[in-house]
């Protein structure tokens, strides 16, 4: 799921793409930011759609095989076994799952070739063949085939990489919220009956995170100016064009969220950016934007400009 280092990565591209663009839209930019959210559940729901899709494919690989000009007696017996899978048959019969399958177009014919060249992976696998010969299935052991089919066929697939990729610009980025959202799908599904089991959800609480990613978003466009200031005082040492934009965009929301969210506290601010810095950024932009921070921070407090509440305290 997305937690909020997650929502504060979507904020950090969006500001990026908002000042790349030059527009001055803030509402295009802003509904972008949203859609950017609703991407990555629709990329779930292509995930989810993508390992149903290899499991249908065991009937096509049956038929075929029956159809050789010279069948073996295996062939002729091909196991579809698979097609009776617990945890697919429940994802077919969930709504939210329908529903989401008709509001993002979601259909595999633009990449046909990829469906059978998972299949063929998992139908050589021993993990395969072991599932095959089992006997006394429960939903339990239904989904151990599954998440085999996610963990180790789909996302080693460097042809599903590549796909993925194409159609959804942050894959890199978005790919372990995937893995979480699936995982939280696998538990979710724990009910024989259909109408019980879930899908997850892209974020814990939609609505308080959409606040605060939108929040978050136009209050460090509305104080770009006083923050770069803030920042532009204690780099005066630096060349402009030597401090990455990312830096700045990641200390800009970091001084938003000292100076406007007071109910989240400094430590978890600064951890936060930090952490994102050592994904986003340069190598020294760790160290260099603590230290920034930490003198900005300073003078801040001096000024009695930090207000935190709750169990939001400055220390």
């Amino acid at each position: 799921m997305l937690n909020r280092r997650h929502l504060r990565v979507k904020v950090l591209q969006s500001l990026y793409a908002y000042y790349q663009s030059h527009s001055g839209d803030i509402k295009q930019h802003e509904k972008n930011l949203l859609q950017g959210i609703d991407k990555v559940n629709e990329m779930y729901i292509w995930m989810l759609s993508l390992i149903s899709e290899v499991t249908a494919y065991a009937e096509i690989d049956a038929e075929e095989r029956a159809n050789k000009h010279l069948p073996s007696a295996d062939d002729l017996n091909a196991s579809v076994k698979i097609l009776n899978n617990r945890f697919i048959l429940s994802l077919k019969k969930n709504k939210e799952y329908l529903s989401a399958l008709k509001k993002y177009k979601v259909a595999w014919d633009f990449e046909p070739e990829l469906t059978k060249s998972l299949f063929i992976i998992l139908k050589k696998s021993d993990e395969y063949a072991e599932y095959l010969k089992k006997t006394g299935d429960t939903l339990h052991s239904d989904k151990d085939i599954i998440k085999f089919i996610f963990k180790k066929v789909i996302l080693k697939s460097s042809l599903a990489e590549q796909v993925f990729e194409d159609k959804f610009l942050y894959w890199p980025v978005d790919k372990d919220v995937l893995q979480a959202l699936i995982a939280k799908t696998f538990k979710n599904f724990a009910f024989d009956n259909p109408a019980e089991n879930k899908l997850a959800e892209v974020t814990p609480n939609w609505e308080e995170d959409r606040e605060f990613i939108v929040n978050l978003f136009e209050e460090a466009i509305r104080h770009n100016d006083e923050y770069q200031e803030l920042i532009g005082q204690k780099t005066q040492n630096w060349e402009p064009d030597r401090i990455a934009m990312i830096d700045t965009l990641l200390m800009k929301l970091a001084l938003t969220e000292f100076i406007n969210f007071s109910s989240i506290p400094v430590k978890v601010t600064i951890n936060e950016y930090l952490e994102i810095s050592k994904e986003f950024s340069t190598p020294k932009s760790n160290s260099f934007i603590n230290g920034i921070l930490d003198k900005i921070l300073s003078e801040l407090k001096t000024e009695n400009k930090i207000n935190k509440t709750g169990r939001g305290l400055i220390e």
